[in-house]
């Protein structure tokens, strides 16, 4: 079972096994009695087209819900964007439509080389919320970990941060003073989604393998949560899980 996966990505994945994904293939490897390999590849330009449609590997564990290029199964998990802070600030922020956003600082992960790609930099301005965004690196990058933000809150480096929820529940965590993460599900002002459904995926002919992954699923879910909980994934319910797998492109 070849397995595509990040050597530095965690909470997702790291080449010392300790990341969810590694958690997740090994469940699978077991389950499917199958010898599990790993495939390094660091997430990018083309990281599911050429891994998984190239035949590199034969699955990754976690992949956008529906993305056409590959097959993808029904999602196993669904997560969102949260605001986070220090308990001890005295904020209580629960919305972008919040004016005090406006007399704070604000730490961001980047996406593209300005940061306006990425959803909280694009909504903030049309809450007129600017000038005072603080960039750290994109999620995947060996410039500064994705838990740089996160830290940059328990020392008040920022006032607050807007952070996707997998990274800020997992290094929240590993602070020294207790941190506030309240979810972003969605922004009715501007509709930029705020959550996401998370799948599995396989190459995209490879539909006998993806629906094996389904039933997978299917059969461990309360196993998969309980290692989502275990690396403090902030959870969102998942929508009606029937019907065909991966229906953007069964």
């Amino acid at each position: 079972l070849r397995v595509c996966i990040d050597p530095n990505n965690l909470p997702v994945s790291d080449s010392l096994n300790q990341g969810l994904e590694n958690k997740i293939a090994e469940l699978l490897a077991n389950t499917w009695h199958s010898k599990l390999e790993y495939v390094w590849w660091r997430q990018g330009f083309g990281y599911f087209n050429r891994g998984l449609n190239g035949l590199y590997c034969d699955v990754d564990i976690t992949a956008p819900q529906g993305m056409d290029i590959v097959a993808t199964t029904r999602p196993y998990y669904r997560s969102s964007y949260v605001i986070i802070y220090r308990k001890d600030s005295g904020l209580n922020i629960t919305s972008l439509d919040d004016t005090v956003l406006k007399h704070l600082k604000i730490g961001i992960n980047m996406v593209g080389s300005d940061g306006d790609a990425s959803p909280p930099a694009e909504a903030l301005k049309s809450h007129g919320v600017v000038g005072n965004l603080v960039g750290f690196a994109p999620f995947f990058s060996d410039i500064n970990p994705p838990g740089a933000v996160i830290q940059a809150v328990a020392d008040k480096k920022v006032d607050v941060a807007i952070v996707w929820g997998p990274i800020a529940g997992y290094f929240a965590a590993k602070q020294s003073v207790p941190l506030v993460l309240n979810p972003i599900t969605s922004d009715p002002k501007t509709g930029i989604p705020f959550s996401f459904s998370i799948s599995m995926a396989t190459g995209r002919r490879n539909k006998a393998l993806r629906d094996s992954l389904q039933t997978f699923i299917d059969q461990n879910q309360d196993k998969l949560n309980g290692i989502l909980r275990s690396f403090g994934i902030p959870l969102l319910p998942l929508a009606d899980s029937s019907g065909t797998p991966g229906s953007a492109n069964a």
